[in-house]
């Protein structure tokens, strides 16, 4: 199972895990290859701890606030109330899926759907993901595997700031 599943569920309508587990219990699938068919489109965001901070237990609680429901959004996450995320493991808190008829639709719920939610306690990519989808190529499409490293980001004095996942 690979975790970007919910975009293939959401643009299918099937839930894959659910198949899994009739599949394992010896049950056939419902239906064929050539019965399935794709509808709109989705988006996921995997919102983790930034790769840049110290991964070192933090002795202060994490709270994730998740975006509130709204129609064509997901969030999967196992994040609780003092919940405080490993170090040696996957540093991953939850994912937001948004889906729409067109792309376009489905980066504008991704941009709600970010804009609400929030993380106490330590630092995340929720802002790159933010930055990512206001910026005009990644909105215009295609295949752009060097997007987060061809133009660095500065601040306002003009100092370089590190792109996070790119070390």
């Amino acid at each position: 199972m690979q975790v970007e599943h919910p975009v293939t569920e959401m643009i299918t309508g099937i839930d894959i895990v659910q198949q899994q587990i009739r599949i394992a219990a010896g049950e056939k699938l419902p239906f064929r290859q050539r019965d399935i068919q794709f509808k709109g489109h989705a988006i996921e965001c995997r919102n983790q701890r930034r790769a840049s901070v110290q991964i070192h237990p933090v002795a202060r609680p994490h709270h994730l606030v998740p975006c509130p429901r709204r129609p064509g959004i997901r969030v999967d996450s196992h994040v609780y109330n003092n919940y405080f995320v490993p170090p040696h493991y996957d540093s991953m808190i939850g994912k937001i899926i948004a889906y729409g008829d067109t792309r376009e639709q489905a980066m504008a719920r991704m941009r709600t759907a970010l804009s609400e939610m929030w993380v106490e306690g330590i630092e995340t990519n929720i802002a790159l993901h933010r930055e990512l989808l206001q910026d005009a190529a990644f909105m215009r499409g295609g295949h752009q595997h060097s997007l987060l490293g061809r133009t660095p980001r500065r601040t306002h004095q003009g100092q370089i700031i590190p792109t996070p996942f790119l070390r």
